[in-house]
């Protein structure tokens, strides 16, 4: 039996990524960009007319209907931004065929978010999922709150397989826990038993929400290995399989994309925005991607109504939502 592996250091961790990726990012992330860590204001300051690119969900029906004419709610602008990461570190968040598993890559994707928004003055928390959420972290600033939320992440070990992630649960928690309005990020591989998309939509009417999907190169395509023992991480089930079959091959990839495309789907009924982030990407332009998709929202969502989606896997291009 293998000895367990240690978890990294948070603290070394966390100033790897300040090195390697947040220096980067700070002299991309300016103008237009500074405006994506401030919250949206809750406290109603004065109704105007609605002007072209003005957010839909502003508009005050009852004004509207008495004077005939569209009128929004103006809001007191508050500075301050809650950003709640709901993390998914349930068995199947354990695999990945090169360097990083998805678990490493949510890891590192909250520590450099987290660290971004803290550096302004915002506030992150979370909720961790294995087979239930078991961890809860108050949203806080600073440096050594996100070192904290990173220690905690790292020193969980893996789960074993006890049956099929009810990602519901983790959704259902979050509405409860997170009162005020801000951003939740959900980062999961979206690998559970149905029902979550309804408590997803549910989240997304109170909260803008971005879905961080997690997901691996080896898990839509297969390689030809030969004779395969193949293992479910959920449920522990083994299975032997011959990957040389180019028709098990053809057959594993079209499941793969039938599974991808109600994922998909399923997310953008939901109304959610989503970003894709493989094991093998680059960690800088998942958060420049993220960037974009916080901007389109503002200049596009408001008249389309679509969710907005980065990181687009070659072969679903075709998908009707938008692609950047």
């Amino acid at each position: 039996m293998d000895a367990p592996v240690t978890p990294p250091n948070a603290e070394a961790l966390l100033k790897r990524l300040e090195w390697t990726v947040i220096r980067r990012l700070d002299g991309l992330l300016q103008g237009d960009y500074r405006t994506l860590w401030r919250g949206a204001g809750l406290d109603l300051a004065d109704l105007r007319e609605y002007q072209h690119f003005d957010d839909v969900r502003h508009i005050d029906w009852n004004v509207t209907a008495r004077l005939q004419t569209p009128y929004v709610r103006q809001f007191t602008e508050d500075r301050e931004l809650a950003a709640w990461f709901l993390v998914d570190l349930s068995a199947s968040v354990d695999f990945g065929s090169s360097e990083q598993s998805k678990r490493s890559v949510a890891r590192e994707f909250t520590g450099v978010l987290a660290r971004l928004l803290t550096r302004h003055g915002n506030r992150v928390g979370a909720l961790l999922y294995g087979t239930e959420v078991d961890t809860v972290i108050p949203a806080r600033g600073g440096r050594l709150h996100v070192l904290n939320l990173l220690q905690r992440m790292a020193q969980r070990p893996a789960e074993s397989a006890a049956g099929a992630t009810q990602l519901r649960d983790l959704l259902i928690a979050a509405q409860r826990i997170v009162k005020r309005r801000g951003t939740v990020f959900v980062i999961s591989d979206f690998i559970s038993t149905p029902g979550w998309e309804t408590a997803l939509a549910q989240l997304a009417t109170r909260h803008e929400v971005t879905a961080v999907r997690l997901f691996d190169p080896l898990e839509m395509e297969l390689p030809d290995l030969g004779l395969v023992t193949m293992r479910d991480a959920e449920t522990g089930e083994q299975l032997v399989v011959d990957t040389h079959d180019s028709g098990f091959r053809k057959r594993f990839a079209a499941a793969a994309e039938k599974r991808e495309a109600h994922l998909l789907e399923a997310l953008a009924r939901a109304g959610v925005d989503t970003l894709e982030l493989a094991t093998d990407d680059d960690l800088m332009d998942a958060i420049l991607r993220f960037a974009d998709l916080r901007k389109q929202r503002s200049r596009l969502a408001n008249w389309s109504g679509k969710p907005q989606r980065a990181g687009v896997p070659a072969h679903l291009t075709s998908w009707s939502g938008a692609a950047t």
